[in-house]
Parts: structure tokens; sequence; C-alpha cells
């Protein structure tokens, strides 16, 4: 683990996710908010990096890993807030074909998730590959509380070029716990949330929703507790956990990502 900055407030760590969260204090945790690579999506180009697995299972393998570990440093009331897309057989992602004529094919090529075969291209074409809940099943047999299950309906959810399917407008988000105790402080909160996903550019080609983050760490974390975000990107989860008045714990692999962070955060130097 390599610390990237700590100021009592905010603390970046970079390192594979699983390894850092092995190495933080037990029960030091009261809330995890974050939304991993999807499977099959963007190859980032960083070794050891989620999502280019062969295979989903081995996908939701290391994400089982993951929380494994999450499981030792959450407090004994702590909520995790898991937020997953799915994916199609048969997707070509990023993937930019030889010859390929697309509008956008040669904007793509120049990015750095640009010519690759995502996984899922072996699947059955059309297949809804059913990532989220496959991991929220292996979850259960981990001994983890599914506690509920939100779609968030994305009104301004980008453009599909398909004619053979229907379009996907939404993600979920899975809360889960450790334990069964009574959880009605929620009760009141929908389990739609209709809400339109950021699209400002940030130099990060994932860039989290702000207002879902903010929902989940308002749901998930008294003020004063800990936030922690194993995936954190640019930081939009210490955004959020900053205006809850949380101590913030971002873990990434990229050390680009955690420069971005700090300047979204107003902490860079």
């Amino acid at each position: 683990m390599k610390t990237v900055y700590e100021d009592g407030q905010v603390a970046l760590h970079s390192g594979n996710a699983a390894d850092v969260v092995r190495q933080l204090p037990a029960e030091s945790v009261d809330c995890v908010v974050t939304s991993p690579p999807y499977w099959g999506l963007r190859d980032y180009r960083i070794g050891r990096q989620l999502g280019i697995e062969s295979t989903v299972d081995q996908y939701v393998a290391r994400l089982v890993e993951l929380f494994d570990e999450l499981a030792l440093v959450l407090t004994p009331q702590g909520t995790v807030w898991l937020n997953l897309g799915d994916s199609y057989g048969g997707s070509w992602g990023h993937y930019v074909a030889a010859g390929s004529t697309a509008r956008t094919a040669a904007e793509r090529s120049r990015t750095p998730y640009g010519t690759h075969r995502p996984p899922q291209a072996s699947y059955r074409a059309k297949d809804l590959v059913g990532v989220p809940w496959r991991v929220a099943l292996a979850l259960l047999d981990r001994g983890w509380l599914v506690w509920r299950e939100i779609v968030w309906h994305k009104p301004n959810a980008r453009p599909e070029s398909v004619r053979d399917r229907f379009a996907h407008r939404y993600e979920t988000i899975f809360a889960l716990a450790r334990d069964r105790r009574d959880r009605d402080e929620t009760g009141s909160e929908t389990e739609v949330w209709t809400v339109s996903a950021d699209r400002k550019r940030v130099d990060h080609p994932a860039v989290g929703t702000l207002e879902i983050a903010r929902r989940c760490v308002r749901l998930g974390c008294r003020p004063g507790g800990t936030v922690l975000d194993p995936f954190s990107g640019s930081g939009t989860t210490g955004i959020a956990a900053l205006e809850h008045r949380c101590r913030f714990i971002g873990i990434d692999l990229d050390p680009e990502c955690h420069a971005l962070a700090l300047r979204r955060l107003g902490l860079a130097t």
C-alpha cells in the first residue's frame, strides 16, 4: 500500500483494493460507497485491474475476495452501497474493428481504453449476462445481507445504436450489511432513484454521479463517520463524504486518478 495523501480527514491509497483494505484497522469504516469497474467494459491498461477477466465468474470471485476484507473493516452497523452495471453478450464495448467507418471510431482509437475486445464478446449475442445479481448472490452465499436493491433510472442515459433489443436506461445499486438489525431508518426512501448521470468532462472515463454518492452517504453514514471507496477514481464519493462531514478513504490502482481526485476535492498543492 502506498499512501498518496493523508491529512486526518482524507486519505488516498494507491494499490489493489483487497490488498489495501486488508491493511486497514478492524471495524474502522462506517460506510462503503463504490462503483467498481464493470466487467468487460474498459481496459485501463493497469496491472491487476478489475473488469477484464476472461470470464464473469472470475470477475465475481475477485469482488467476493474484496468483500471478505470489507467485512472485517466495517463496523457492526456499517453498510455497503454497491453500484454495478450489466453487460450484453456479443457487445464490443470500446473495440474499434479494422476498417470501421463508425463516426466515433477514430476518436475511440486514440483513447487509452480504445482498441480491445472485451471478454463478454465471447457470450451469445444479445444475452444479458446478469452481472449485478451474480455478484449479489455470491455475496449472499458469503453471509452478506442484501438489504435493499435500488434501481437507478437515468433519464439522460447515453443513446445506444441498437435496433433489436431494449436500450438500457438503469443501473443497480445494492445496499448490503453484515447483520440483520433493524434498518427502518430508511423506510421512507423509494427504491427507484431517477437521477441524471453527470456528464461533465473531468478527465476520467467513468466519473461517478455526485447525487447518487450523496444519497448513499447520507443514508449509510452518520456525520463524523468514515466513508470508504475501494475504487475511488475521480473522487466523487469523497466529495459526497466531505459534504456530509465524514472522513474519507479512497483506494485506486491508478496514481493519476488520485491526482484528479485531489484537484476535485480542493486538496491539490
